[in-house]
């Protein structure tokens, strides 16, 4: 039973990032699984459930990178958050946020207030990060920290998208520019990919 949710969920947070919420259905997803509709409909009565949960999976995984890396620098950890847009460019794919917030308007209030808390959960994790590296004297910028959150989150959002059209090189060339304006002690070079452990010798 929770396979079977798990896989739902798994299934539709890929066509979220590569096709957009709004350009997917329960039929695509029923195709791959080979179950019928009513099955998803069982375990998600609406899409936008479906959705709701997709985002709380993220905010989930969210969690558990913050906690494991709440000990580190403040450059470190906004290391760790950046490999993980680095991978998505590597994959041909956008990130959750960048997928769900061009349909915001589209989607049913419950999701919409899921797709808030997880902008605001990046954007708060982020200044913090950069915080903490500004005091540490490890990061040097003008402003303040949620502020210049704000412009390295639209950075890594807006080089996916492009990175998407125009490949790889869209990613490193804006985000390596966004670090070196900030002194960051690395570059888009020292980004490692994430391997899955399914996938791992």
């Amino acid at each position: 039973m929770k396979e079977t949710r798990d896989e739902i969920i798994t299934l539709a947070d890929e066509f979220i990032r590569t096709r957009g919420f709004n350009a997917f259905s329960y039929a695509d997803i029923a195709g791959i699984m080979d179950v019928r509709k009513p099955t998803l409909h069982y375990y998600f009565p609406a899409k936008s459930d479906l959705g709701i949960s997709v985002i709380d999976k993220e905010l989930e995984g969210m969690a558990r990178l913050k906690e494991e890396t709440q000990d580190l620098p403040g450059d470190e950890q906004l290391k760790k958050l950046v490999e993980v847009f680095f991978n998505s460019s590597r994959k041909g794919r956008i990130c959750l946020t960048g997928s769900l917030t061009p349909d915001y308007a589209t989607l049913p209030e419950p999701m919409q207030y899921k797709v808030q808390e997880m902008c605001r959960t990046i954007l708060d994790w982020m200044a913090a990060c950069l915080e903490k590296g500004r005091t540490e004297g490890r990061l040097s910028f003008p402003g303040t920290a949620q502020d210049r959150a704000l412009i390295v989150q639209s950075g890594l959002l807006s080089s996916l998208l492009l990175s998407r059209v125009l490949g790889d090189l869209i990613f490193d060339r804006m985000i390596g520019q966004l670090l070196k304006d900030m002194n960051a002690n690395f570059q888009v070079t020292d980004l490692k990919e994430i391997i899955p452990d399914h996938l791992k010798d």
